[in-house]
């Protein structure tokens, strides 16, 4: 009897909360509307689609060999998370795929649990994500300050660049945990035996791109420089190491890969993953609309489209992807009028992974290296880096010590060292804006209630301090002590209705100057009470001696004429 009533119970609760579920899955899938705009522009956007492809394949490529999934996998990421992605995502400009901060992330969880570990990160990410879309959490997203991403964007171009150096110098990474000591171990090993061939390529890609960003800003120079090393490769007969065989098509999706028992070991990996996918795309999506004139992302259906992308790339041997600054950017500039064009990019890079394979396979992996190398020189926006810093100590502060962050431990720790020295700063500057004001008596009174006489004396007896701001534990011990110092008056007015916030300690800060000033004999009182600040020192019992003494006041003249009754011994003139 008792378990059918707990399951006539449970049922109401469970279908409300499906009916829940249901309403957000509706609100984060594409609709009509959406899709409809795919038909607007078809020719801008299959321009735009093939010149975002020629710029993502050198790019999927090479961060596939970072990442130490291979050179497949980055392809297998292209397509399918970039299709995906683009298909049910919340930006109509948006191109996703394998990044180089993902790629950050993804070399030690490779190294420390291999390919299959990776994949499983890629899909538990993809569930995190998903909840995180059904959950609203894209908001939250927008709260990320602009030194934290402007550090954390420098942190992973540096990481990035050095990542590359030893396939660049054409000699075996060190093993090394931390990328500055595994570019310093190349550095030395190529110094005892120089492999000049490696070297000379990533350069001259490198330069190719660079310049011809400078030339020519609209035309990709990637894949004609990585074209152009492949072609000198093979004709000189160099010998530097390449991406080697690459199986033509996709493998056939499977989840083989998943261990259930290794699932608790790889969440907080699973966790990191998926934070840098939210943000990373979020603020791709925020730089699309930028650009563009008229449109707007929507957060939490674009963290849906990444966690269906990063849920089923992995089943084809993708690895983790998410929005991609730089190829988003070439596709707006490029003319794209809709998620069309991301479509196109990823269906041209299955014809290169269907059809091209071969061609592929003959890369120099230093070429790639060149383009990684270059592509994180121009994530480098030295512009707003020096806007920033010029902005105050603060901000450059911020961005420095999460760059130095991202350099020295994950990307992850990155961002949490940002946020809370962005957080500490923004309290700091918070409690600054708090002061204690000494005010006029007759300040707020009608004219007649202020004889100049009456006031002189008053003066000597009695004074008024007008508190402005938050009120709290950041901030209240620096003004609160010095309320709590003031001599030579037998009476306090506290005005409190410019009070902006109260907290706990702001509140036990403030009774003990209260306490303090009462044990000298100073008569206190208080006006002006906002009510939810009310419950606050109601419920800490700051302002109980001051009820029972009936001197908490609605308004300041009220507790100047209480004042006056409790010196002179009798109601005064105008009261």
């Amino acid at each position: 009897m008792s378990g059918t009533s707990a399951d006539l119970t449970a049922a109401p609760v469970l279908a409300v909360l499906v009916r829940r579920t249901g309403r957000r899955l509706r609100a984060v899938l594409p609709t009509r509307d959406v899709l409809a705009t795919m038909g607007r522009s078809p020719r801008k956007d299959l321009l735009a689609g093939l010149t975002v492809a020629i710029v993502a394949l050198p790019l999927a490529l090479g961060f596939g060999v970072a990442s130490g999934a291979g050179a497949q996998a980055g392809l297998a990421t292209a397509v399918v998370a970039g299709a995906l992605a683009a298909f049910f995502g919340g930006s109509n400009l948006q191109v996703s795929g394998p990044t180089g901060a993902m790629t950050v992330v993804l070399v030690p969880i490779v190294h420390q649990y291999g390919s299959a570990g990776v994949l499983t990160v890629g899909l538990l990410a993809g569930v995190l994500l998903v909840a995180a879309a059904l959950g609203g959490a894209g908001r939250f997203m927008a709260y990320v300050p602009a030194p934290v991403v402007e550090g954390f964007t420098l942190g992973i171009a540096g990481v990035i660049g050095l990542q590359q150096v030893p396939a660049a110098l054409g000699v075996r990474p060190s093993g090394a945990e931390n990328v500055v000591i595994g570019a310093w171990d190349a550095v030395v090993a190529f110094a005892a035996g120089p492999h000049l061939a490696s070297a000379a390529l990533a350069a001259g890609v490198a330069a190719v791109m660079l310049i011809g960003a400078r030339l020519r800003p609209g035309i990709p120079f990637s894949l004609p420089a990585v074209a152009a090393a492949t072609v000198v490769a093979g004709s000189a007969g160099l010998d530097v190491a390449t991406i080697g065989h690459l199986p033509a098509g996709l493998p056939a999706p499977s989840l083989a890969f998943l261990h259930v028992g290794e699932i608790p070991h790889l969440a907080s990996a699973a966790l990191a993953v998926a934070a840098l996918a939210a943000l990373e795309s979020l603020m791709s999506a925020t730089a699309a609309d930028a650009m563009s004139v008229s449109e707007r992302h929507d957060s939490d259906r674009e963290l849906f489209g990444q966690g269906i992308a990063n849920l089923l790339a992995p089943l084809f041997g993708g690895v983790a992807a998410t929005g991609a600054i730089a190829r988003t950017a070439v596709n707006v500039r490029s003319g794209a009028a809709s998620r069309l064009a991301a479509l196109v990019h990823a269906a041209a890079l299955a014809l290169v992974v269907f059809a091209a394979a071969p061609l592929v396979s003959g890369i120099p992996l230093a070429a790639l290296a060149g383009v990684l190398i270059a592509t994180a020189v121009r994530m480098v926006e030295v512009a707003s880096l020096r806007a920033l810093a010029r902005s105050g100590r603060g901000e450059a502060a911020i961005l420095v010590l999460t760059a130095g962050a991202t350099l020295a431990f994950d990307l992850v720790t990155a961002v949490i060292v940002g946020l809370l020295v962005a957080g500490a700063l923004a309290l700091r500057q918070v409690a600054r804006s708090a002061a204690l004001t000494r005010v006029p008596l007759h300040e707020g009174l009608p004219p007649a209630d202020h004889h100049a006489e009456e006031q002189a004396l008053l003066a000597e007896h009695i004074v008024a301090y007008r508190i402005d701001g938050p009120v709290f534990f950041a901030g209240a011990h620096r003004f609160l002590l010095e309320l709590a110092e003031t001599t030579d008056v037998k009476a306090v007015i506290l005005r409190l209705s410019r009070v902006s916030a109260i907290d706990a300690t702001g509140a036990l800060v403030l009774g003990d100057a209260i306490t303090k000033l009462e044990r000298r004999g100073i008569l206190v009182l208080v006006s002006g009470v906002q009510e939810g600040h009310l419950k606050t020192l109601d419920a800490l019992g700051v302002l109980d001696a001051l009820h029972a003494g009936h001197r908490v006041f609605a308004a300041t003249p009220d507790a100047i004429s209480c004042a006056r009754r409790h010196l002179h011994g009798h109601p005064a003139a105008g009261a």
